[in-house]
């Protein structure tokens, strides 16, 4: 029985990070706050924030 189900997406980002290992510390911050920025600008984006009329049911 074969399955064919698709891979993990987190898994297959967490081996693309390996693979780009940094030499220096200075590199390695960088790529850090690469990703800290993409995080950033997702959370800044007009489509994944509530809308002035919507509220946080959640706080």
């Amino acid at each position: 029985m074969t399955d064919h189900a698709k891979p993990d997406k987190n898994l297959m980002n967490t081996v693309d990070e390996l693979d780009h290992v940094a030499v220096t510390s200075q590199q390695a911050q960088q790529m850090e706050q690469k990703k800290l920025d993409i995080r950033k600008e997702s959370l800044s984006d007009d489509k994944t924030t509530y809308k002035k009329n919507e509220q946080n049911s959640y706080k």
